[in-house]
């Protein structure tokens, strides 16, 4: 017997999926937000019962959290100082010279992380080709590790200037503060991001140490907790890259979990995308409290070396902290089932970003909330019925819903609930799909001849809608899409990308410098990998190149074998190439950098099953009906009520119809049909009006 656990911790509702020779199972339940284990448990002891598995006889589990990214978002972690060279203690409160809104006289950026007060220097200072300008002065050094003594810091977060060309200065502080103050975490930036640009890598050491003593204490309570009841499997945690890594390394930097939840679901998509074959796919994941949507393609998601977290206006790029780590590329947005629909002072209904979360939720949930959400629109307009809402604990109210949409929304506009749960529904479509527009302008890519593929709580109810309004003619909703993002931990591989900033010029390429540096990457990314598993390794290598007084680079590919001395023009031909691919033409006569380099160390991903895409064969007709609006026609409809267990391959649903199962409910506009396929899929096209 092989059974292995996912776990998927989210900002309403925490996902557990049991793999039970290649059977899936899986429970919801919501959040504890105090104590998040708490929530795991039950959901574990939960799925564990009705498998009738012992925790004794799991093999592995699997665990992403949103823990580190709600500890950034609210502030909330250890006392952390922040010690970096002298002169640049200001570094994370100047930012950049980047404006996110050019024109507003009246901009207000995101407060640092660190506060001036816990920001200190010492003197030291390395050139930027690593060369030593002013030595570590130890007793400035001493006297700051005095202060930090005083103040009764919890974590320490050390980032000099250059330190990720060399980062002797950084490690000697290090040692210093852990021979005064073993208790104190130290996190240092050499470790934590090796990559250029200070403001980022600061910015990224401040938040692994802010986050640290807190994730850690979480971490090992866990798994101190499923110890005790059974489980002798390792533990292991999703990162923000897309692949898995220990416990002990997780603890170490655990601000490569801040995405490890969206990561989850990119790789589902990308599973699904294999097993039908599709070379492009964009994944819509929808919970309780965002929405990500994710680019996939040759069944890959996309990846980049940084991303910002806690955007503070409007989820507008450059509003955020930024973190200069790998990770999948997605834009996430506030739009959740759980999100909150309110009127500005234009009367303009908005939706999000604040979440009623799991406490107090949805008003419609009955558990103390108040303000209308996305959730009680659903419910109102007919898509979400108590009778058919899968979460045992939840009795859903319309009445508390309706309130709840005329008290936020239809007094101010002078409507009734079902007008304002219209707006509230179409306002959140319409922000999805300007941010899947957005991504897609911004990657280069046009979304015609896409398949969405939707998944999470929220998803296949708006996933018809958002096809419309993209242009895109077919969907996909696979089987356990509610736990999507768990299932996606389950088909991960034990992956790291080792990332370190290093600038060549093409017309003066130092290839033995290189190779060496790929070298020592592949060994840091490989010893990453070896503590979760002794699998057969696959080895990709990155650089970041740009035109010499450019302000960013964009990713070329490399080749397995060793630079040469004729190696730098092949590579300038790579960059060339993708330059094209990325902006039309390439320049000519401009000097070419490379500035950053990544090897990513990966066990092979699971082989999978291809599937033959099944034509109707037969009409699903139901004699349950539920009265719905349909956003495509803007009229309310009788639409069909069909339960998704009995849909067996070749079966279709016309609209307009709500397939509905336990985890989720399926939205068919009058204008679409479902065709169930053999693996349990459901594929969404454009039809004909339903007659």
């Amino acid at each position: 017997m092989s059974a292995r656990l996912g776990v998927d911790v989210g900002g309403t509702f925490t996902d557990v999926v049991l793999e039970l020779d290649g059977t899936l199972t899986s429970v919801k339940v919501l959040t504890t937000q105090n104590a998040p284990e708490q929530g795991i448990l039950e959901g574990i002891d939960a799925v564990l019962a009705e498998t009738g598995v012992a925790m004794a006889a799991l093999e592995t589990i699997i665990h992403g959290t949103t823990l580190a990214t709600n500890a950034l978002i609210q502030r909330r972690g250890a006392k952390t100082a922040f010690v970096t060279t002298m002169g640049f203690r200001d570094v994370i409160e100047t930012r950049t010279e980047s404006r996110f809104e050019q024109y507003d006289l009246d901009l207000v950026l995101p407060p640092p992380l660190i506060e001036r007060r816990h920001r200190h220097t010492v003197t030291e200072r390395l050139s930027a080709t690593g060369e030593v300008l002013v030595p570590l002065d130890e007793d400035d050094a001493g006297r700051v590790i005095d202060t930090l003594e005083a103040e009764g810091y919890e974590a320490v977060a050390v980032g000099f200037l250059h330190s990720y060309v060399d980062g002797r200065h950084e490690r000697r502080f290090g040692e210093l503060v852990a021979e005064r103050l073993p208790d104190v975490v130290v996190s240092l930036s050499a470790d934590v991001s090796p990559q250029m640009r200070e403001f980022e890598r600061f910015n990224t050491v401040c938040a692994n140490a802010f986050v640290q003593p807190v994730m850690a204490s979480y971490l090992r309570r866990f798994a101190t907790e499923v110890s005790d009841r059974g489980a002798t499997c390792p533990v292991f945690l999703m990162h923000s890259g897309g692949g898995l890594m220990s416990l002990d390394d997780a603890a170490r930097f655990p601000v490569r979990l801040v995405e490890s939840g969206p990561a989850g679901g990119a790789i589902f998509a990308a599973d699904i995308a294999e097993r039908y074959g599709l070379d492009r796919v964009l994944s819509y994941d929808m919970g309780g409290t965002t929405a990500k949507i994710c680019l996939v393609e040759g069944h890959t998601p996309h990846t980049a070396k940084t991303f910002e977290v806690a955007r503070t206006h409007r989820f507008t790029k450059g509003s955020g902290m930024p973190i200069s780590i790998p990770v999948i590329e997605m834009i996430e947005i506030g739009a959740g089932g759980g999100s909150i629909a309110s009127v500005d002072v234009l009367g303009q209904i908005r939706v999000g970003p604040e979440s009623a979360g799991s406490e107090p939720g949805p008003a419609s949930y009955q558990l103390g909330g108040t303000q209308p959400t996305v959730t009680d629109a659903n419910l109102v307009l007919g898509r979400l019925s108590a009778d058919t809402f899968g979460a045992e604990s939840i009795d859903l109210s319309r009445d508390a819903a309706g309130t709840a949409i005329v008290d936020g929304v239809g007094v101010s506009l002078s409507v009734d609930a079902s007008d304002g749960a219209i707006g509230i529904v179409e306002v959140v479509d319409e922000n999805m799909a300007n941010a899947a527009r957005v991504h897609a302008v911004e990657n280069g890519k046009d979304l015609l001849g896409f398949t969405v593929v939707a998944f999470g709580g929220g998803a296949p109810l708006h996933a018809g809608r958002l096809c419309d309004k993209l242009g895109v003619d077919q969907l996909l909703v696979p089987p356990g899409a509610g736990v999507g993002s768990a299932i996606g931990f389950l088909r991960a591989p034990f992956a790291y990308e080792a990332v370190r900033s290093h600038y060549e010029r093409i017309d003066a390429f130092d290839h033995e410098a290189v190779n060496h540096l790929l070298s020592e990457l592949a060994a840091e990314a490989d010893g990453f990998v070896r503590g979760g598993t002794n699998d057969e390794r696959s080895v990709e290598r990155w650089v970041h190149m740009r035109y010499a007084g450019q302000g960013w680079e964009i990713p070329v590919r490399l080749g397995d074998g060793a630079f040469d001395a004729l190696s730098a023009q092949q590579l300038a031909v790579r960059f060339e190439k993708s330059y094209e691919e990325y902006f039309g033409r390439a320049i000519e006569g401009l000097a070419i950098e490379a500035v950053s380099w990544a090897v990513r160390v990966a066990t092979p991903r699971p082989s999978v099953e291809r599937v033959t895409v099944v034509d109707a064969c037969s009409d699903v007709v139901s004699d349950r009906t539920r009265f719905v609006h349909d956003s495509a026609s803007g009229a309310t409809v009788e639409a069909a009520v069909v339960e998704r267990h009995v849909l067996e391959a070749g079966h279709r649903v016309k609209g307009p119809a709500v397939i509905v199962e336990t985890q989720t409910t399926t939205w068919i506009g009058s204008r679409h049909e479902a065709i169930a396929q053999a693996d349990g899929c459901l594929l969404v096209r454009l039809g004909e009006p339903a007659r």
